[in-house]
């Protein structure tokens, strides 16, 4: 059951997310492609090489920009919750819709969290944009990093297809369905 939360000055049901929520939503977008992207991009790049490199130090802080931006996130989410419908979807679609609104949360801490022990697990520094680097919280052990560092990979891949759908979806409510759902995140 899904409760439905008001606009503070009437007792209409607000129809969309809050500007926290949206402008979250639209930060952690921008982050996450341009994170995905840069990682995709690295991976086909040499080791070792400048380039890889600062890239790397890009998409470590694009990483963990995501992990501070979800760990606001969530809190407001849970306090803020989702606004109501004008024309509540069926049963089906909101199931599908909270499945994978789950499964891009999971994963937006899963993806952070497994760079950041892959990186130090490994013995390399997780830097934020040259202004800092991160506290190393982990002993080096680099058989465990590889393994993290696998969780790491394929949650991309997990990552790329939640997100393609995603996107689909909202291409779908928009011009198909031509209902409400993008309006509620504008």
């Amino acid at each position: 059951m899904t409760t439905t939360y008001h606009d503070a000055a009437s007792s209409r049901p607000r129809l969309r997310y809050t500007g926290a929520q949206r402008l979250l939503h639209w930060a952690m977008a921008l982050v996450i492609i341009a994170a995905l992207g840069l990682g995709l991009y690295c991976a086909y790049l040499g080791h070792g090489s400048p380039q890889r490199e600062l890239l790397m130090t890009i998409h470590k802080s694009l990483g963990m920009t995501a992990l501070v931006l979800i760990v606001l996130r969530i809190p407001i989410r849970v306090t803020s919750g989702e606004p109501g419908w004008k024309a509540t979807p069926g049963r089906a679609t909101r199931i599908a819709s909270h499945a994978a609104h789950g499964i891009l949360y999971l994963l937006m801490l899963l993806m952070p969290l497994s760079g950041y022990i892959t990186s130090t697990s490994e013995g390399r520094t997780v830097p934020w944009f040259g202004l800092f680097t991160w506290p190393d919280l982990l002993a080096e052990d680099k058989p465990f990093g590889r393994m993290v560092g696998t969780v790491h990979k394929y949650g991309a891949y997990a990552f790329f297809t939640i997100l393609g759908l995603h996107l689909l979806a909202v291409i779908w409510h928009r011009f198909v369905k031509r209902d409400e759902v993008l309006s509620r995140m504008l």
